[in-house]
């Protein structure tokens, strides 16, 4: 939709907005971007403050997540297998208990495999492939732990981005810029902020509420979840440090971001994403408007849209409310399938040579750009698709700086993952397929790989 003047009557420009309003906008606003959205300095490193307190929660209670995380995976189970084996009348007349657990077969039998693989390894018992320290030990132990206090944050405290008027604020002033760049509305800018600068788990949450509640179509909502779920600035230096390359942050989230942002403009404009249907969940769109009505300023209109939408919140209750409802949906929802899927991903990655003989053939691809020791690099191209830190495992013994550079920027900007984000988008609403994240994940790769390579030839 563009962005333009409406030609109909101007609406009551002159009418002045109360100081109680614009507070009721600008307070939990403000908050909730300093929060999700504006990375500052912390013990030596960069990181936004929602990242670095669920990280506070996570080291406080080291031992006990991953037992929370198990038995909410059990819950899940026995919760969506009473569903459907016993059909119990009052429950399903419960809107949040067919949410969480009226499902189709394909995501029951994803718990399943969740609850299996959780108990294995919580007892470490069966397949040593299950269980090991590389596969279902890091997703239990290392993996799901932060993703299930993020979700416990992050579910609580995402309103205060989405309910208090800071998008529609936003809607107004980005869709200039967002329209033409990136074929999404202007409101999508904070969600691929507090994705790309956050961390992306967050930004598929809150995209995920938002295509739900009929704020963007299929194909909007697929393309904010799978071109800026970049990891956080924070797991970005980790990254780094694994291949020894710590001293140049800089240049490296700089050529990160310059890559994300041209696949970001190509991404949305190619199947599969051009191909999704501009329709909206469940058909009901929420009649958001991008037109600017004639006599009013961008600036003067979004801060009227966000106060308007402010002053129509219900107060402290309902926020509380609406926070505990996202947080069991996510914990619900989401973490077993990653326990599922992220387990299978890794434990093929770690145990079979398959990502290997993929990547084989990108070493002439890697040979023709000038990339050192192209034959260690290639076996790291497509093994980020099961867990985007084991390229940088792998290349930790490359000699060259200049090709562990690569894999490890590589690594960042493929952005689908299935020991994180490619469950968390399977898991959530969001219309992508496995096929989807496939074609998605070497898109990417094909895109970034060669703007990397010429920025490492100028570095190194």
């Amino acid at each position: 939709m563009s962005f333009k003047h409406d030609s109909q009557a101007p609406l009551p420009a002159q009418s002045r907005l109360s100081l109680s309003g614009l507070l009721r906008f600008g307070l939990p606003s403000l908050i909730g971007l300093m929060l999700f959205v504006i990375p500052i300095p912390l013990n030596g490193q960069v990181t936004v403050p929602i990242a670095f307190l669920a990280k506070m929660i996570q080291n406080g209670l080291t031992d006990w997540w991953p037992i929370a995380a198990a038995i909410i995976i059990v819950l899940a189970w026995i919760g969506t297998a009473i569903t459907r084996w016993v059909k119990p009348s009052a429950l399903l007349k419960l809107p949040l208990w067919r949410t969480l657990f009226d499902i189709s077969l394909f995501w029951f039998a994803a718990r399943t495999l969740g609850v299996i693989f959780v108990i294995a390894t919580l007892f470490q018992v069966g397949p040593e492939w299950i269980w090991s320290d590389q596969t279902g030990g890091m997703l239990l132990n290392n993996l799901i732990p932060g993703l299930f206090v993020v979700f416990m944050l992050a579910g609580l405290l995402l309103p205060l981005l989405v309910d208090f008027g800071l998008l529609e604020m936003f809607g107004t002033l980005m869709t200039r810029i967002m329209r033409p760049l990136f074929t999404l509305p202007g409101r999508s800018s904070v969600n691929c902020m507090a994705s790309w600068l956050g961390d992306g788990t967050i930004g598929v949450m809150m995209t995920s509420k938002q295509y739900e509640l009929g704020y963007y179509t299929k194909r909007e909502a697929a393309v904010i979840g799978t071109t800026f779920t970049a990891v956080s600035i924070t797991f970005t230096f980790i990254v780094l440090s694994n291949v020894n390359l710590a001293h140049m942050f800089i240049p490296f989230y700089v050529t990160v971001t310059l890559a994300g942002m041209v696949a970001a403009i190509i991404m949305p404009r190619i199947p599969p994403l051009s191909r999704k249907a501009d329709t909206y969940f469940e058909d009901k769109p929420a009649g958001e408007d991008e037109t600017l009505p004639a006599g009013w300023k961008p600036l003067s209109w979004g801060l009227h849209q966000a106060v308007n939408k402010a002053e129509q919140h219900e107060g402290v209750g309902s926020f509380f409310r609406n926070g505990l409802k996202n947080i069991l949906d996510l914990w619900i929802g989401v973490i077993p399938v990653v326990m599922a899927i992220g387990t299978t991903a890794v434990a093929i990655a770690e145990y079979t040579p398959i990502f290997k003989w993929l990547g084989a053939p990108f070493e002439p691809l890697l040979v023709l750009m000038g990339v050192p020791e192209a034959a260690a690099a290639s076996q790291t191209i497509l093994v980020g698709f099961a867990d985007m830190f084991l390229p940088t495992v792998l290349a930790s013994g490359i000699e060259s700086e200049m090709t562990r550079f690569v894999v490890a920027a590589l690594s960042v900007t493929q952005l689908i993952y299935m020991s994180e984000v490619g469950g968390l988008l399977l898991g959530s609403k969001l219309p992508v397929t496995l096929k989807d994240l496939i074609i998605i994940f070497l898109l990417r790769t094909i895109i970034t790989l060669p703007i990397i390579v010429g920025i490492a030839h100028l570095l190194f």
